[in-house]
């Protein structure tokens, strides 16, 4: 794995914004094509090999939590347990996921999954692949991330309801909304009829139970970029439960447990001294350098990182009365003061690309950059 240093497109801006691709700068520059992470070969499988196994274990986790009843960890509420159980048995449709990856040494070490609401699959999928194509056609890349997600809508098709799948996210947030609208049009191209609704837009239907749109028509299938663990706060979390329909919510509700950093703990648990997980607990016990986490944080919030006893880094945030655990501290790779994680997707079942957010600091927050990779 090599930083590179690399010419910039001469229009690039005007490049990534025909893709539609409007957030690639504002105070600080989130694209950066100077520079790029190459990979070989054999390095790429082994980041494919780690994060089809990681999958593997995760679901194996999922029904560990489930048999022993573990949600007092994860802060579920109880009421929302029979659902969330229910869309476990039930298999209801998953389509996406993002691990967040240490590639050090030769070693790869899974931080996190981000299971329920990931984002930057729109410049994992197709800004750095459209980079590498006008930059550096002769190399490769691991990306299939675009294929892979019309491959998987079109699997899930016959498993929707009728009607057409909406897709939401929140007003006024330009990110969240770019990459619900690259998932519609993945859809789209999968031949499922698709609509749009801001997530603030969705109403209900006392009477006969069930979400409506503006028009007052039925909502039967919906793909959402909203963090479970906000809606079950909200009166949506109810009206999911009293739903007449049994709205099909993508993510399913289940990703709940794979989604909160408490299951970093039942992990190494089930599956001790893997080489690719790190310690985990819900206290520090004997760990003297750890990455203190809020089990619900989000972007890089309220993370404290300790070595040998003494902080090293932390970061501010809204997050930590839901409570903590305890991760041995594997620090990123350093190239020249600069620190690249790897987040590598799992597409249906299958691994399918990777996406690299580069910081100043060894905290991975939202300011922290967007770098494309290559294969060579």
């Amino acid at each position: 794995m090599q930083r590179l240093q690399v010419k910039p497109r001469r229009f690039w801006r005007q490049r990534v914004e025909q893709m539609g691709f409007g957030f690639h700068s504002t105070d600080i520059p989130y694209w950066d094509e100077s520079i790029c992470y190459q990979f070989s070969m054999e390095q790429i499988e082994a980041l494919e090999n780690a994060t089809a196994e990681l999958w593997e274990m995760c679901l194996k986790a999922v029904q560990a939590v489930i048999d022993r009843q573990l949600y007092n960890l994860f802060e579920i509420p109880t009421w929302a347990i029979p659902q969330l159980e229910k869309s476990w048995n039930d298999d209801l449709p998953s389509i996406y996921g993002r691990f967040d990856l240490v590639y050090k040494d030769g070693q790869i070490k899974m931080l996190e999954f981000n299971a329920d609401t990931p984002t930057t699959v729109f410049e994992a999928g197709i800004v750095q692949w459209f980079w590498l194509q006008d930059r550096f056609p002769e190399a490769d890349q691991f990306n299939s991330i675009h294929e892979k997600l019309i491959e998987y809508w079109k699997r899930l098709r016959p498993h929707l309801q009728q009607g057409p799948l909406y897709f939401t996210c929140v007003q006024d947030n330009i990110e969240d909304f770019t990459t619900v609208q690259y998932m519609r049009d993945c859809a789209t191209q999968a031949g499922i009829d698709t609509a749009f609704i801001y997530i603030e837009d969705i109403g209900w239907n006392e009477d006969q139970k069930h979400f409506v749109d503006m028009n007052n028509q039925p909502i039967g299938n919906v793909f959402k970029l909203y963090p479970y663990e906000w809606m079950l706060q909200e009166d949506f979390g109810r009206f999911m439960i009293q739903d007449s329909m049994e709205c099909i919510w993508i993510e399913p509700l289940w990703k709940m447990i794979l989604s909160n950093k408490a299951v970093l703990p039942i992990l190494w648990e089930l599956f001790p001294n893997h080489p690719l997980l790190l310690e985990a607990y819900f206290e520090p016990k004997h760990l003297s350098s750890y990455a203190r986490k809020p089990i619900l944080s989000r972007e890089g919030a309220n993370i404290k990182l300790v070595k040998n006893a003494e902080l090293l880094e932390e970061t501010d945030g809204e997050y930590g009365e839901e409570g903590y655990i305890y991760q041995a501290l594997f620090e990123l790779p350093e190239y020249e003061g600069y620190y690249p994680l790897i987040g590598s997707w799992i597409i249906g079942q299958e691994p399918a690309g990777i996406g690299i957010r580069e910081a100043d600091r060894l905290i991975t927050d939202n300011k922290s950059r967007f770098v494309p990779h290559l294969i060579r």
